[in-house]
């Protein structure tokens, strides 16, 4: 077998008596470097205007990251009802977060939903620019922090794709290969795919969006997401429900690349936001 990339040997780290997983060691880091990035363009914003935005992202932080996480457990069981009320699901194995299973479009839309409303209340005190600069600020940070916790998946040798022959493919211990697929040795690394398109596609927010309208920057980010995830979707092979013989999340990748494009294209007519992040 040629080289290939190998799944860690471990998924969690024990000190004394406590015991610290992996995957939720590179979700924590994820949330810590978007709440860093996003307060620092908010920052930026608040600058060009005049404004103290100190703190702002780190406060609705409070709010809008647990909502992002209960929502993205609840998409996860909602479209993987089997795991946990099937004949061999438990439903303790609901509060497992640490063992994967965060559905993205739940945790954005929760997520989301959470920091309008804690902004919302903060705005009518401090004065802050618009919900959408706050979104835009936010925006690449968030990709970073999918991109770091897509490597949780990597710890837990989970949600790889097709079996693959090729020195970039992912090696996968024989204990974690799906049902029909214990004779392949490697697979797609479709963690590694979203890892490098998201960090990307950041890059590419941070250049660019500030030549857009207020609101441009989130609905670039989650149309150029999810054209991709559309594409990594139909690469996986862990157990999905599928509908018209695509799979749920390639169904809801469409519908929100849609959404985003449209957002996108309607905005351009606006005038541009007097403030912009200079990252």
């Amino acid at each position: 077998m040629r080289s290939s990339i190998p799944t860690p040997t471990l998924s969690q780290i024990a000190i004394g008596p406590l015991t610290f997983h992996l995957y939720a060691l590179c979700i924590i880091t994820g949330i810590a470097i978007a709440i860093w990035l996003g307060d620092k363009r908010l920052r930026n914003y608040g600058d060009s205007a005049g404004l103290d935005l100190t703190g702002v992202v780190s406060e609705v932080a409070v709010i809008a990251v647990p909502a992002g996480i209960i929502g993205g457990r609840l998409y996860h069981v909602v479209t993987s009802p089997d795991d946990y009320f099937g004949s061999d699901g438990s439903l303790l194995a609901i509060l497992k977060i640490w063992r994967g299973g965060l559905g993205i479009w739940g945790a954005i839309a929760l997520g989301v939903l959470g920091a309008f409303l804690s902004y919302r209340h903060m705005a009518k005190s401090r004065g802050l620019p618009a919900f959408s600069n706050f979104l835009d600020a936010l925006a690449p940070g968030i990709l970073l922090a999918q991109a770091i916790g897509r490597f949780g998946n990597w710890f837990n040798a989970e949600l790889f794709g097709r079996p693959l022959d090729t020195w970039w493919a992912l090696e996968i211990p024989y204990k974690f290969r799906p049902k029909g697929y214990g004779l392949f040795e490697t697979f797609h690394p479709t963690f590694l795919y979203e890892a490098i398109w998201t960090t990307l596609l950041a890059t590419l927010l941070i250049k660019f969006g500030r030549k857009w309208s207020a609101g441009s920057t989130f609905y670039i980010y989650i149309a150029g997401y999810s054209a991709v995830r559309f594409f990594i979707e139909g690469v996986r092979i862990d157990t999905a429900h599928d509908l018209f013989g695509l799979r749920v999340n390639q169904w809801m990748s469409i519908a929100i690349f849609i959404l985003g494009v449209a957002l996108f294209l309607r905005n351009q007519g606006k005038t541009k936001p007097r403030i912009s992040p200079d990252i």
